[in-house]
């Protein structure tokens, strides 16, 4: 005897919990499946411990940028696991929350894992579930390489169960999560190399973005090894860790490595194949743009479909669906252009539409860049002053901004208000005629020449 419902999500991460919040906001009888704790990558081992250990590790360059403000700061060291304490407090008040959540919201939280006997059925522990609406999103998880000795190293996952800061740590990768801790290590006292497979760190952000991080993490003392790919991972007699390259160097005793080289979709196991889901080879769920599969009454929302991998993306497109699904609104579904995003990162980036080889590639002579390059007000008497790179891409005669590109103290705040602008179809004439708010650093987007 199966257990029947309006709409089930696979998964309780921020696509799962969003599309059974709106859907039930509609009257929608619905259900979630969840194998680990609720909220997802985001609230447990992503966004939100992320940004706390951000914080931690802004404040101590504050601390140090505290003394050339005239204060006697003594730094008696640092205690990572007092934070650890507090950052997993906070985030298991929020796990709780959820389960308040939708126990007020009459959503049912069905526990384990979950498979496809069919297109309108599913398995969980043996019990059977059907729906008339299926949503999946069960997330993505931390890609650990196949070479020897990997399983030496840990992922994005284990750097938050970490219960000392790591005296020496390698970090593998040039994405975003890997600059992240690297920056959060590097701050609070770690000493930090990163292992780049290829030239440059965030490959896909605009050059300017790119060059100024680089420039930013060297000049604090995080060692960069471009073009230097872990071949081999041994274990030391002491316990630490040696990396073989591909190109026969050698790199020892590191107490902590990490594996930052991407993250792959959580599909299998779901057996999709029973319900006629088609997935490309990398195992993310093919989705048209109203985030249909190509079986009907079959959707998938977040990183399971390997687009534009942020939770409010997630968030978005789950609402947009239950919007679609149970209030009549056909045509409501998520445009994935102009997505804002930011790497908290030490300084912060903050970039949204084209990068400037995407304009020109896309729009040829007609691209017209604006770049300022400055020491903010902040860093003016500081000994180790952190540049701020703006950038602006604008296209034809009316100049209409199609990317902007921030790195640099306040970046990840002052990007969302310019985001909406951006999407209104702002041009550098409406930003021109903006008036400044003086002193601040974001003055300078509509103040450039």
């Amino acid at each position: 005897m199966s257990k029947h419902y309006d709409l089930i999500a696979i998964g309780a991460g921020s696509g799962g919990l969003s599309i059974v919040e709106r859907a039930a906001q509609y009257g929608a009888r619905c259900a979630v499946i969840e194998s680990g704790r609720l909220g997802g990558t985001c609230v447990n081992v992503g966004c939100v411990p992320k940004k706390v250990m951000w914080y931690g590790a802004s404040l101590a360059h504050a601390l140090e940028d505290a003394r050339d403000y005239g204060f006697d700061v003594d730094l008696g060291g640092f205690d990572w696991a007092e934070l650890k304490r507090k950052r997993d407090r906070y985030v298991g008040n929020i796990n709780n929350w959820y389960h308040s959540f939708l126990a007020d919201s009459d959503i049912e939280k069905i526990s384990g894992r979950a498979r496809f006997v069919d297109a309108k059925t599913l398995e969980v522990a043996g019990q059977r579930y059907t729906a008339d609406h299926i949503v999946i999103a069960p997330g993505s998880r931390p890609l650990v390489p196949d070479l020897p000795g990997a399983d030496l190293g840990i992922t994005s996952d284990g750097f938050f169960e970490l219960e000392a800061l790591p005296p020496r740590v390698a970090i593998a990768g040039s994405g975003y999560i890997a600059v992240e801790i690297a920056g959060v290590l590097n701050a609070l006292g770690s000493e930090v190399t990163l292992f780049l497979r290829k030239e440059h760190l965030l490959r896909e952000f605009d050059a300017m973005l790119r060059e100024g991080l680089m420039e930013a993490m060297l000049d604090a003392g995080v060692n960069i090894l471009p073009r230097t790919q872990i071949a081999r991972v041994e274990k030391q007699d002491d316990g630490r860790l040696t990396l073989y390259c591909d190109g026969g160097q050698a790199y020892a005793d590191f107490d902590t490595l990490i594996w930052a080289i991407g993250r792959v979709p959580n599909s299998e196991g779901l057996e999709l194949e029973q319900a006629g889901v088609e997935t490309d080879a990398h195992g993310h769920v093919v989705v048209d743009a109203y985030q249909n599969t190509s079986v009907p009454g079959i959707y998938a929302v977040g990183d399971v479909i390997g687009k534009a991998q942020l939770t409010p993306v997630a968030i978005a497109a789950a609402r947009r669906l239950g919007d679609r699904l149970f209030n009549g609104q056909h045509d409501r579904k998520l445009d994935y252009d102009l997505i804002p995003s930011v790497v908290f990162s030490h300084p912060p980036i903050a970039s949204v539409g084209l990068t400037e080889a995407q304009a020109r590639d896309q729009h040829g002579a007609a691209v017209k860049i604006y770049q300022s390059r400055f020491t903010p007000m902040y860093h003016a008497f500081t000994r180790h002053p952190q540049k701020v790179s703006m950038k602006l891409v604008t296209v034809g005669a009316r100049e209409k901004v199609v990317g902007c590109h921030i790195i640099g103290l306040g970046a990840d705040e002052m990007l969302q208000g310019f985001a909406v602008a951006i999407r209104m179809g702002a041009t550098k004439k409406d930003l021109d005629d903006t008036i400044a708010i003086h002193p601040t650093g974001a003055e300078e987007l509509v103040t450039m020449r």
